[in-house]
Parts: structure tokens; sequence; C-alpha cells
């Protein structure tokens, strides 16, 4: 099977990057510097580092596998998951596996190591999102496609907008939604900041994800903008203490934001060696002035 993944586009540029949604024209100069010209082909009998589509879809067949063992100790979990869930969740891997020859997308690429940081980390948040007050849900940083790709498939009436600044991130993922037929998700090469600033964007989420992102404050002022009030962040985390810096920073940063108190999430999986999530509710709008320019907020953070 041959994968042409959609051209790439520059940073700033708004060209649509596969099933993308065009976000606001912005300051020419924040250019994509990372994004090269052309297209990315995964196709022929060898990718880039020597593996081959049959080794992608072998890894990726026995990723599913451990996935499955894995679920059989969370029964309340599986029951979430169809059939057809799980065959659409193991071709995600090994379109991955193979953009990850050109593009290297994630460090994560033996079987079991996919089956449990990946997959399992990211669809066990999946009942802290019943019940949502909006059906827009956006996730931060996507990078690869973890956690929004898998949990969007595992909740089709979510509609998912994927954000990541790089210009050939976010084009691989423009390829992965095609590919994978995935209608309910679409993708925006920008910043987060940009997106939070945008009146088609800002306080309509009932979601926003993010996983390996940023620190809690930071996280903070650029997630609760795009939320409506009842709306929640839900944040992929190592372990995690009530008393922790981290923590006590960030419920500083999202009270001014207008958030509630985190919560710190421990995750009924010991595959999963201690991860938490983080989960803030959005109580009252955001001040207008946040979040503030590209680069503030981890420049000098809130909290």
């Amino acid at each position: 099977m041959e994968i042409l993944l959609p051209p790439v586009a520059e940073y700033g540029n708004r060209a649509w990057l596969g099933p993308m949604r065009k976000p606001a024209d912005t300051d020419a100069t924040r250019e994509d510097r990372n994004a090269t010209s052309g297209s990315i082909f995964v196709s022929g009998p060898v990718g880039a580092r020597g593996s081959s589509p049959n080794t992608h879809a072998a890894s990726a067949r026995h990723a599913r596998e451990a996935l499955e063992t894995d679920l059989r100790s969370l029964p309340d979990l599986a029951a979430r998951l169809s059939v057809a869930m799980l065959d659409r969740i193991e071709a995600y891997v090994a379109l991955l596996l193979a953009a990850n020859d050109l593009l290297n997308l994630t460090r994560v690429t033996e079987p079991v190591a996919i089956a449990r940081l990946h997959l399992l980390d990211a669809l066990v948040a999946l009942p802290l999102m019943d019940d949502l007050r909006s059906s827009l849900a956006f996730d931060l940083g996507s990078g690869g496609g973890v956690p929004a790709i898998p949990i969007a498939i595992a909740r089709p009436d979510l509609s998912w907008l994927l954000v990541d600044s790089v210009g050939k991130k976010a084009r691989a993922l423009g390829g992965f939604v095609k590919e994978l037929g995935l209608s309910s998700v679409e993708v925006i090469a920008d910043r987060a900041e940009v997106v939070g600033r945008d009146p088609r964007y800002r306080e309509r989420a009932g979601l926003v994800t993010a996983r390996a992102v940023a620190a809690l404050p930071v996280l903070a002022e650029l997630a609760l903008p795009l939320l409506i009030d009842g709306g929640r962040l839900i944040a992929w985390k190592g372990p995690l203490a009530a008393g922790d810096e981290e923590l006590r920073r960030g419920a500083r940063a999202a009270t001014k934001l207008g958030g509630g108190t985190p919560d710190v999430i421990l995750l009924d999986a010991p595959q999963l060696g201690g991860h938490t999530l983080v989960r803030i509710t959005k109580e009252r709008p955001t001040p207008a002035g946040y979040p503030r320019h590209p680069g503030e907020p981890a420049r000098r953070p809130l909290g």
C-alpha cells in the first residue's frame, strides 16, 4: 500500500494539511523552520531505516495483541472498545511506525511498549470523558497522535481538533486522519496561544487533552481559554502527589484563568507504572488577556 502524505505547509502557511481547519491569519514572521517542502511517501519495499511495510504491520498486530492482553485486567475499559475500534487502532500503529521511519515522531517502537505507553496510556482516560458539556475537543501538541487518535477512534461522537505548530508533524497527522477515515478529526498547524485567541475556538470546547506538552502552569494557560464553563482539561503526567510544586503552581495558574482546583487521578492500571491524570474543570470565563503571545506562557509561567 502506498500512502501519500499531503504536501507540507510551513508554519504560518494557512493551507490545509489533509483534513484540517484553517486558522486565522497571523504574523508571517512565525515561520515553522522545521518544515520541509514537497511530499513524503511512506511506500516501497523498505523504509528509510530499513523497516518494511510488513514489519510495521506485524509490529502493529503485536501491539494490538499486547493491548488486548492488558485489557483483560481492565474489563470496564475493554467494554468501551469494539473489534472495529481495535482494528482501526492497529491500523494507526502501523501508520505511525511507517511515518516514524522518516519523521522521528516517537521513540517508543517496541510493540509491548507501544501498547502500554501509547495506547493503554491514552485509553485509560476514556471514563473521564463521559458527560462532556460540548462535543468539541482539542488535543494540544499532538505530535504523533497520542493520546488524541486512539481516543478519537474510541469516541467518534466527539469532534476533534489536533493542534501542533510543527508543520511536518501536522502534515503526518493529516495523513493519519485521512488514511484512517476519521471524519470527526481535523488538524490545525499553529501555536496553541494563537488558537486560544481565535474567536472560532475560544471557550467552545468541552474537552482539552495534552500529553508531554508543558508543566501545569503553562498548560493551564494554553488549555483553559479553549474551554466552555464546565469543560475539562485532562493532562497526562507521571507520578504526582498533592504537595508537589508543579501541582501547587498549576492550581494558582488555574485560578487566574477561570479553572477550579486540579484533581490528581491515580490510574487503576499497574502496567502504567504510576502515571497520573490531572483534571481541571473550567468554572468561569478566562480573562481576555490570556493566553499571552506565543512563547510567553513558557517564558514567564503563571503561578
